[in-house]
């Protein structure tokens, strides 16, 4: 009985969270969080949507959610709500991880659960095209993960690797999205070129829009099946951020990687940190997160190529035997303060 009590507790406790996630992306996506935040004392909700400029009636209902899920703080004699600078901390723009910015990809995903459903009963996947708003919610994410520290914090990683860009080198980023890390690498070091290759011709199209705000001629974008790009010892780097694991061959996109680089050359990855083994993963504090998430788009967008439908979740292990395989015989991994979600593999030949 008590066991049964338990698990009726759990399951509550998932379906409160679960709408709470929601509740959060609309908060995150409304910019509810950011102006709670820059209100320096409790306020009505008449200020808060007036603030916002948002309607009061929606505004009311999803405080409700958030004041009895204990994120928003509430005096009920004068109806006034506060957002605590701790708690802001981790939900806005100004804090030190917008852990907002991730809730988005509850809808996002939500959105095909008719079609993975179709998928569990019959195969098949589900292909890019379909997610909307996942390459701009993927981009915001990105922001925290990868911009935020790769000049200072994930190139330096790479010994000297900073000095080569400063003289003047070629680097390829494979999976580029819309292009945020080769747009500001281009704008950080200007003596070197890059390239960006994407699947998507929404990625690349971003990418290309920014880099014609930017004004800069250091940087070109294609729309590229990593599977197929072919450029026998042309680049001194080659990196991909979250990108191998969506790949239909990701042999072969590793295959390529190598043989693209020069003999002196070096490729950084980013990828879960993860292991492959499930039952080393029990304890890992995103698992359920990132099983969902890969379920839902990782394998399925590969799978919808007739790929191997590898998965976010492929593991530590079966990242460097990969890498291995394709004929990087150096592999250094490290994780970086600033994101407990990723590993980062330095590979050479």
């Amino acid at each position: 009985m008590v066991e049964n009590e338990s698990f009726e507790n759990q399951m509550l406790d998932i379906m409160n969270k679960s709408a709470l996630a929601l509740m959060i992306s609309v908060g995150h996506r409304t910019k509810l969080f950011d102006v709670m935040a820059s209100i320096t004392s409790p306020a009505t909700r008449d200020k808060i949507a007036s603030k916002a400029n948002l309607n009061e009636r929606y505004v009311r209902e999803w405080l409700g959610a958030l004041v009895t899920a204990k994120i928003v703080g509430y005096t009920p004699q004068e109806k006034l709500y506060s957002l605590s600078k701790e708690k802001a901390n981790f939900l806005t723009r100004n804090g030190s991880f917008n852990m907002a910015t991730s809730m988005q990809f509850i809808p996002v995903l939500a959105q095909v659960e008719d079609k993975i459903i179709h998928c569990f009963e019959n195969g098949g996947g589900i292909p890019y095209e379909s997610y909307n708003r996942f390459h701009d919610v993927m981009a915001e994410d990105s922001n925290q993960t990868v911009l935020a520290e790769l000049i200072d914090g994930i190139l330096p990683i790479v010994p000297g690797i900073t000095d080569r860009l400063n003289q003047g080198i070629k680097v390829l980023d494979v999976g580029c999205g819309s292009g945020r890390a080769i747009n500001l690498m281009a704008k950080t070091f200007p003596s070197s070129h890059f390239t960006g290759y994407d699947f998507s011709k929404e990625g690349i199209q971003n990418a290309k829009n920014e880099l014609e705000r930017l004004d800069l001629t250091n940087a070109t974008f294609e729309q590229q099946d990593a599977a197929h790009f072919d450029h026998t010892e042309h680049f001194d780097m080659i990196t991909a951020f979250d990108a191998i694991h969506d790949q239909a061959n990701p042999e072969k996109v590793l295959e390529n990687i190598r043989r693209s680089l020069k003999p002196d050359g070096v490729f950084l990855m980013q990828d879960i940190a993860a292991s492959s083994k499930l039952e080393k993963n029990m304890d890992h504090p995103f698992a359920p997160f990132l099983y969902t998430v890969s379920c839902l788009h990782c394998m399925t967008v590969s799978l919808a190529l007739d790929g191997k439908g590898l998965g976010a979740m492929w593991g530590k292990e079966k990242a460097i035997e990969m890498l291995n395989n394709a004929g990087f015989s150096r592999v250094e991994v490290k994780q970086l303060p600033h994101d407990p979600i990723n590993y980062f593999y330095i590979a050479k030949t």
